[in-house]
């Protein structure tokens, strides 16, 4: 039986951190690519579950001293999502709103990844296989996906506002849009495209209208036209960026009478690719409910300007 050197001295908690924190982000960066190449437009389980849980895992495995688990948890999360706004992978709003996600994911790896150090002895390095392991099961993963028939949610957000005047008068302000203002949203703070026009292309079944926005456009086709009650568009083509995982499918306008004024209802209908859908659905319903509501406010500014 071999007895502790009492001259050797204890690791470095630093060390031992900073040994921690890179592998983190090594495994979190490049195992976002593994877990997105080839592309595709469902983002799952490789991505949000097998690639912080890896990253968990070899944080744990590799880790020496008395670091902070915790803290090179949070910060192996910052900087991964971090360096893949840098290198033009991830957007800002989408690294931000799967930050709690995927760092509550990689606090379950290093449990994992604890156990396994314990089963292997506390003064036991993990081998290089056991870490190699890890991308091969993001890599796997990512390939069943692949292969897998899945099929995009569809969700539908509905928005209403009353305005101060009849659907007669509201109905040219919603049809054609010459500029949008007024204060944004959070959302829009972080990175969600912000309105900054409507142009229509004719008034009949068919015809186009086309919203700008900071970052790009949409096009849209006249799919109903019932003036001053309702219309409805679908939507043909964007060039929004970083947003493949979503499609937006639909928008329509209904304008009823109320209380004097006009009761203006949107509704956008649209499709995404993310999963789990509890996590995200409520974000995507709040990112889309806040470009309504940004509309909404510019035109009651106008009418309160009348």
């Amino acid at each position: 039986m071999n007895e502790a050197n009492p001259n050797r001295k204890p690791p470095s908690p630093f060390l031992g951190a900073l040994i921690g924190l890179i592998t983190g982000v090594a495994f979190g960066f490049f195992g976002f690519l593994m877990a997105t190449v080839p592309a595709t437009r469902f983002l799952g389980g490789a991505l949000f579950f097998l690639v912080p849980i890896s990253a968990g895992v070899a944080i744990s495995l590799v880790m020496r001293g008395s670091g902070s688990l915790t803290a090179v948890t949070l910060l192996s999360t910052f900087f991964s999502l971090l360096a893949l706004i840098a290198a033009g992978r991830e957007g800002t709003l989408c690294a931000i709103m799967a930050f709690p996600l995927v760092f509550g994911v990689l606090s379950v790896g290093l449990l994992i990844g604890y156990g396994i150090r314990k089963l292997l002895g506390e003064g036991k390095a993990p081998t290089p296989a056991t870490l190699l392991l890890l991308p091969v099961l993001i890599i796997g993963g990512h390939r069943l996906e692949l292969r897998s028939e899945m099929r995009p949610r569809s969700l539908e957000i509905k928005s209403t506002v009353w305005l101060p005047s009849g659907p007669e008068n509201v109905w040219p302000y919603v049809q054609s849009v010459d500029s949008i203002g007024g204060p944004k949203p959070l959302l829009m703070h972080l990175g969600l495209p912000v309105p900054q026009k409507c142009v229509l292309q004719g008034t009949a079944v068919g015809s186009k209208r086309v919203c700008y926005f900071n970052q790009g456009y949409i096009e849209e086709t006249i799919l109903a036209w019932q003036p001053p009650k309702r219309m409805r568009f679908s939507i043909d083509r964007t060039n929004l960026p970083g947003r493949h995982w979503l499609g937006f499918e639909e928008a329509q306008y209904v304008l009823e009478p109320s209380a004097g004024g006009t009761l203006l209802t949107r509704t956008t209908r649209i499709t995404s690719g993310l999963s789990p859908a509890w996590y995200w659905e409520p974000l995507e319903r709040w990112g889309v409910s806040s470009e309504h509501h940004y509309l909404f406010r510019d035109l009651a500014r106008r009418f309160r300007e009348h």
